[in-house]
């Protein structure tokens, strides 16, 4: 999500550019670590190249690597907000 947090980050948001590829794969392993706990797994997710705009890609089905920033967004929060269940 954006700095606001009130808007998911778009793929075309400036803010994309600025990720690099060890960041984004850095990204996918907390989004792996995180999401596992809730049983969202991507054994498959990771970064895949660099565009000639800047933008790292990821292989997460066709989503863009803004996809796993909104996605961790609502994880932290979540994790933020909840009580930790007595299952």
């Amino acid at each position: 999500m954006t700095a606001d947090h009130r808007r998911p980050t778009g793929p075309a948001d400036a803010i994309m550019r600025t990720y690099t590829e060890p960041e984004v794969a850095s990204l996918l392993d907390e989004l792996h670590e995180r999401g596992r706990k809730f049983g969202l797994l991507w054994p498959g997710a990771a970064t895949d190249h660099v565009g000639v705009d800047g933008r790292v890609s990821v292989r997460f089905g066709m989503a863009p690597a803004s996809t796993v920033l909104n996605l961790l967004a609502i994880l932290r929060h979540y994790e933020r907000t909840e009580a930790p269940c007595d299952s």
